[in-house]
């Protein structure tokens, strides 16, 4: 690794502890930096601001760069995978998958009185959404072990997320308006959902999702010149599929199911880390996307509670500029 890169992953490594600690400190109640550092050691006197403290922007704090580092990366695979420059985390239905999950959960819910804020509300909106998110990746990762031609999966994966949608609007036109409300709520995304209690399974299928992209680096740098070549070197294409298929799905599908559809953070994080670091081998650009991907949720999150906004439009007016840079110089990326 050349030394303009080391320390660019230093200054990241840097810019994630500051951007933590100020995540931390920023909020509707003023919290101090001494209060944030008595409560870690356990030294707090207040109480209330202890339980804030870590019950809430502690715990946000550290689901955005989970999710940060999982969009990233999973939308990192998904353009090296379909070596498609506009390809993102959700390009397979992951996002409208877990969103007819919610839809069904959330209109389902009322009629069987688990509707309002209960603990098993919370638990089923997650998990409707995740088994929707695999439901639909396992759909097309079946038909793709029989298609040889990468971009036909890609058009499929296309079409079943236009249908998906299509069904969601159903859904949609036929609900409550409460029911409706809160279904768009969390189309909305938000890192403020996830409890203490659901942070350590979160973490486990992050950690579960980036182990397997780690191991599937090789393979991805042989991808970037093509299949047909690839396979001449000995690849197993449909293995490597396979992999990269379950690591979106524990990576983007996990984060989709807590969060909400945090939208283009997969598709653009990948391609800042391309400029930022100027490489394309895998070894590299994938600690920097989850890094960088953790860097910019961080600052997003940010500005979301400074400005009472939901994460989904920062994220949206951040990544948009980079995406239509990327349009129109698709010709240059590698």
């Amino acid at each position: 690794m050349s030394k303009r890169n080391t320390i660019l992953f230093w200054i990241l490594a840097i810019g994630i502890l500051l951007l933590f600690a100020i995540d931390m400190g920023v909020g509707s109640v003023d919290i101090t930096p001494s209060d944030i550092w008595a409560t870690l050691f356990g030294n707090a006197s207040d109480q209330i601001k202890s339980k804030i403290i870590i019950d809430i922007r502690l715990t946000k704090a550290i689901v955005a760069i989970l999710a940060g580092a999982a969009l990233s990366v999973s939308g990192l695979q998904m353009q090296t995978l379909f070596r498609n420059p506009l390809a993102g985390p959700y390009v397979l239905g992951v996002s409208s998958g877990a969103s007819l999950g919610v839809a069904i959960f959330i209109l389902g819910a009322p009629l069987l009185g688990l509707g309002g804020k209960s603990l098993l509300s919370s638990i089923g909106v997650a998990g409707a959404a995740w088994i929707g998110a695999a439901s639909i990746l396992a759909m097309v990762a079946s038909v793709s072990r029989r298609i040889k031609d990468i971009m036909v999966i890609l058009i499929l994966g296309m079409m079943v997320s236009s249908a998906v949608s299509a069904i969601v609007q159903v859904l949609q036109y036929m609900s409550h308006e409460e029911a409706l409300k809160s279904f768009i709520v969390w189309t909305m995304g938000s890192l403020g959902d996830v409890t203490l209690s659901q942070l350590w399974l979160v973490a486990a299928a992050v950690i579960a999702g980036l182990v397997i992209s780690i191991s599937v680096i090789k393979p991805l740098n042989l991808l970037l010149l093509g299949e047909a070549y690839a396979h001449t070197m000995g690849l197993n294409i449909e293995r490597t599929r396979m992999l990269i298929l379950l690591s979106t799905t524990l990576l983007a599908g996990t984060i989709t199911a807590f969060c909400g559809p945090i939208g283009f953070i997969g598709l653009a994080i990948p391609h800042v880390a391309r400029i930022l670091f100027h490489d394309a081998d895998h070894r590299t650009l994938m600690p920097a996307a989850a890094m960088t991907g953790a860097v910019a949720l961080l600052i997003c999150d940010i500005i979301s509670k400074m400005l009472i906004l939901p994460i989904n439009t920062i994220t949206a007016l951040l990544g948009i500029p980079i995406v239509i840079w990327v349009v129109i110089r698709q010709k240059n990326i590698v």
